[in-house]
Order: structure tokens, then C-alpha cells, then sequence
């Protein structure tokens, strides 16, 4: 990829970094700091989606590149996933949820657009 040289250059990184924090913010909240197994994980799955783009990204080749960002991807749907669990129990209201899961969508498409690119680039299966 021209001109990245390093996985902090890369949006889908930035976005994963910002979805991470965020994610954060909310499971510090009054009732969800509490509940430590549903706010550990959900922050786990947000670690993880940023952790695999730049453990792909540094391995220096595209196709393991590419399987991390499909795991990267499959985080981000567990932490979807998680969202609603927190919902469904009082932890976010309407609007957070909205908000958040917007974000999430928002990384999940954009690490699918790196996704397809590599494998245009590389030749690699879809």
C-alpha cells in the first residue's frame, strides 16, 4: 500500500483506536462498570479489533494481512454482538447504542474495503 508505512497510518486503524475508546468511556458507566464479565469483554472484542489490523499490518505480508483483518472483522461483530446484550439490559440507552454501533459498522465496513483491496492487490481468495 503506497505511502502507509506504518499501521497507525492506516483509517481503519484510527477508526478501531477511537471505537476502542469509546467503548471505554461507556463500560465505565454506573451499572455496566459493575457487571465485570459483560464489560470485560466487550472491551476484549475492542482491543482486538485494533490488536489484529497492526499485528497484520506489521507482519509485512499480505496474506497474513489479510487473515488478520478478517479477524479484526469477526471482532468487531462479537463487540456488535456485545452492544445489544448491553442494551437489552439497561447498560446503554437508545441513543449510545446508536451511536456506538454506528461506529462499529462504520470500522467493520471500512476493514472490509482493506480487506477486498488486498486481495484485488495480492490475488488472494475472498
Amino acid at each position: 500500500m503506497a505511502g502507509v508505512e506504518r499501521f497507525e497510518d492506516l483509517i481503519a486503524w484510527q477508526k478501531a483506536r477511537s471505537l476502542t475508546s469509546a467503548i471505554y468511556r461507556l463500560t465505565r458507566k454506573e451499572d455496566f462498570a459493575r457487571d465485570f464479565g459483560l464489560a470485560g469483554q466487550i472491551q476484549r472484542a475492542g482491543v482486538s479489533v485494533m490488536s489484529n489490523i497492526a499485528e497484520g499490518f506489521d507482519r509485512e505480508n499480505p496474506k497474513e494481512f489479510h487473515h488478520f483483518l478478517m479477524i479484526a472483522k469477526a471482532s468487531c461483530a462479537e463487540l456488535r454482538s456485545q452492544l445489544y446484550v448491553a442494551q437489552d439490559i439497561g447498560y446503554l440507552n437508545q441513543q449510545e447504542f446508536e451511536e456506538i454501533l454506528n461506529q462499529a459498522q462504520e470500522v467493520a465496513r471500512i476493514i472490509n474495503g482493506l480487506r477486498l483491496y488486498i486481495a484485488k492487490q495480492r490475488g488472494l481468495k475472498d
